[in-house]
């Protein structure tokens, strides 16, 4: 929001302020930072936009912060000091192979030593996460999961890219359901693989904040969703009186049986816990 709501590049003393007040405001908790994702639908006003003809699997987030590494430099330079002292978790958007994360990495080490070197406080303690928004990424070496300290699932890039269908397309973004049987068999391969890592793993995106939805994602084993406020209450109630090995011994048998969507079972589940 730094980047897009202005008609200039921001300065970096600009960030370091902004990035500040949310940590203060913060209070200690757990802040995660995503670094500059732009592209696609979300646009500079001050950057020339290449033409492409499909954005979205074009050049945007972290693609840009490597191509343009002035860019993204000065983003993490304003990280380390307005973390001044205080833990820092930084999560790069959009990364598709281990090769970017490493580049990405390295990049914020080599800020955290330079500001060493200018007598500068470093954070207490730093994490680097992922967010996994391409399907390459969950097939990625075991050495990115264990490097990763955690991963965010895109839902809403991961969704567009499994299932082929443009999310700002209505002609086709309604036409693939979240629950369909094999993107939750392809989320049960992220699940596994974070666990044999002993990586964190979240889930992000407008899937998260829908009651049923939720519901199935924590059946399979993700153990933190990303929501607006307002779904929190719908999510955390369904959850909470929800039995989750139940749910996932559901999941399971609609997948042995060769049906398409986990819905309609886990509808019939729901309405056994209102009655």
């Amino acid at each position: 929001m730094q980047f897009l709501a202005r008609d200039r590049m921001p300065k970096r003393s600009d960030l370091v302020a902004n990035y500040t007040r949310v940590l203060d405001a913060a209070a200690g908790k757990k802040v995660y930072f995503r670094t500059l994702d732009i592209g696609s639908d979300k646009v500079m006003p001050y950057m020339n936009r290449p033409d492409e003809p499909n954005p979205a699997m074009g050049w945007r987030a972290l693609r840009v912060g490597l191509d343009k590494p002035g860019v993204l430099r000065m983003q993490l330079q304003a990280l380390i000091r307005a973390a001044n002292g205080r833990a820092l978790s930084v999560m790069f958007p959009l990364v598709a192979t281990e090769s970017e994360f490493t580049r990405a990495h390295d990049m914020l080490m080599r800020e955290i030593e330079r500001e060493r070197r200018l007598g500068h406080a470093l954070p207490a303690d730093v994490q680097v996460g992922a967010m996994l928004e391409t399907p390459s990424l969950a097939y990625a070496p075991r050495s990115f999961f264990e490097a990763v300290d955690f991963i965010s699932i895109g839902g809403n890039d991961l969704k567009q890219f499994f299932f082929a269908a443009d999310r700002e397309n209505e002609l086709v973004r309604r036409r693939y359901d979240t629950l369909n049987v094999s993107f939750l068999t392809f989320l049960q391969v992220i699940v596994d693989r974070c666990y044999e890592a002993q990586t964190d793993l979240s889930f992000c995106g407008e899937d998260a904040g829908r009651p049923i939805d939720a519901l199935a994602l924590a059946g399979i084993g993700i153990p933190s969703l990303s929501m607006r406020p307002a779904s929190v209450g719908p999510v955390k109630s369904l959850i909470r009186r929800a039995n989750l090995n139940a749910v996932s011994e559901l999941i399971a048998r609609v997948q042995a049986r060769g049906l398409e969507s986990a819905r309609p079972a886990l509808l019939e589940y729901v309405a056994t816990l209102v009655e």
